[in-house]
């Protein structure tokens, strides 16, 4: 299968999908309606794709309450969230750059679905493994100027060993974190489990292009909505 379905326990009616690097449209499950794409700037804003007009508004995350409207994000080493509710009445999908994520685009996106912590079910796609995601201190004062604590901090960086000055940096821990910190039990949390670096037969990765020379320097896109009933 040229497409990657997330494991978590949505109900049947909420339909998501993430493309792989050798994905196409007849792999998909058919649209019902135009995809609400967005131009994406490693921000905390959030859009209704229920309402949006622009064709690609400025935001990195979109949520929708009604059926067909189409949430969908682009990655290549950031996170892609997916949000959805036990009675399958709201999504959301969320791109998580390590910027919005300091920013508080998970929380953000989350409150503005309004769902009840207890009754959310989330999913983590592919991203950026621990093991490759080296960053600067600039990182690291990115997350301190938006308050997030030491102790976070303090878990989601370790210092590159023999690398002065370098951290790598674990940016599912940190989607973990902000969705915990909205009150997400950990028993809702899915997903989380591949590196998109580390897999380039089937995931785009833009640190690997810049680092080895990776022609092919592309994103996944990730789907979720409401199907009719």
């Amino acid at each position: 299968m040229n497409i990657l379905k997330p494991n978590w326990p949505a109900p049947s009616n909420v339909i998501a999908f993430t493309t792989l690097r050798n994905s196409s449209e007849q792999d998909y499950p058919p649209l019902p309606a135009r995809a609400c794409h967005l131009k994406q700037i490693h921000s905390a804003s959030v859009v209704s794709a229920d309402t949006i007009t622009a064709t690609m508004p400025e935001a990195d995350a979109a949520f929708a309450k009604l059926p067909g409207s189409v949430c969908v994000v682009r990655t290549a080493d950031c996170v892609p969230v997916l949000l959805c509710d036990k009675q399958g009445t709201q999504v959301a999908a969320i791109h998580a750059g390590w910027r919005g994520m300091a920013a508080g685009i998970i929380q953000t996106t989350a409150k503005k679905l309004g769902i009840a912590p207890q009754e959310c079910l989330t999913w983590i796609g592919p991203c950026i493994g621990p093991s490759a995601f080296e960053v600067g201190r600039d990182v690291l004062e990115g997350f301190r100027g938006q308050g997030w604590s030491e102790a976070i901090i303090s878990q989601a960086f370790k210092p590159r060993l023999g690398v002065p000055q370098k951290w790598l940096g674990n940016l599912v821990l940190l989607a973990k974190h902000a969705l915990q910190e909205y009150g997400v039990p950990v028993e809702n949390l899915y997903g989380g489990d591949w590196c998109t670096y580390s897999d380039p037969a089937r995931f785009y990765s833009y640190r690997r292009s810049q680092h080895e020379g990776d022609s092919q320097d592309g994103r996944m896109s990730t789907f979720i909505w409401l199907q009719h009933t």
